[in-house]
């Protein structure tokens, strides 16, 4: 007869006393889920996504842009999205977990995080709320926009992002996010 394996379990709580070692330790229902640090090129293109949203929403006070943020639900997940967009009427000393309202969650696809973050992490978000979730391909050259879980749209030229709470709509420039990379 068999075993039975169990799988650890972790708590928010649980993560706060993981080393601070250059990976990325994240939650999902209590599972964890640990990933390298990202490489150059990754974060080049978290950056070049993030600076037009940076320019338009951050000054203006509409909105926080934060690189990498957290997504999280007491007790057994936190996520780690690339970039996450939430409203600027949570102040900037707020507790990840006391944030409620999300717009938008990035996420930098990887080798080592490529099935995770397309099969799991995407519906996740939209099961915490989040409003929008962008899962970027660099090998490709795409970006996959989501606004519900499930495959989203493909974008290969250029992102048109209506902002929430705003008549704001931005336009990003993929080949300029991808140049180089």
């Amino acid at each position: 007869m068999g075993m039975a394996i169990s799988i650890p379990r972790y708590t928010v709580e649980d993560l706060e006393r993981f080393p601070d070692d250059g990976n990325r330790y994240e939650l999902l229902d209590g599972v964890l889920l640990v990933t390298p640090a990202p490489n150059p090129s990754h974060q080049i293109v978290a950056t070049r996504l993030a600076t037009p949203i940076i320019s338009a929403l951050v000054l203006d006070g509409i909105a926080h842009v934060v690189a990498p943020g957290a997504v999280v639900r007491v007790p057994n997940t936190q996520l780690q999205p690339d970039i996450l967009v939430y409203p600027a009427r949570f102040a900037p000393t707020v507790d990840w977990r006391k944030i409620t309202e999300h717009w938008l969650a990035v996420e930098v696809l990887s080798r080592s995080s490529r099935v995770y973050d397309r099969e799991f992490k995407r519906d996740a978000y939209f099961a915490l709320g989040v409003r929008e979730v962008w899962l970027v391909d660099r090998r490709d050259r795409y970006v996959e926009v989501c606004h519900e879980p499930g495959p989203g749209r493909m974008e290969r030229k250029a992102i048109r992002w209506r902002v929430p709470a705003s008549d704001l709509t931005l336009l990003i420039d993929l080949a300029r996010v991808f140049d180089g990379v």
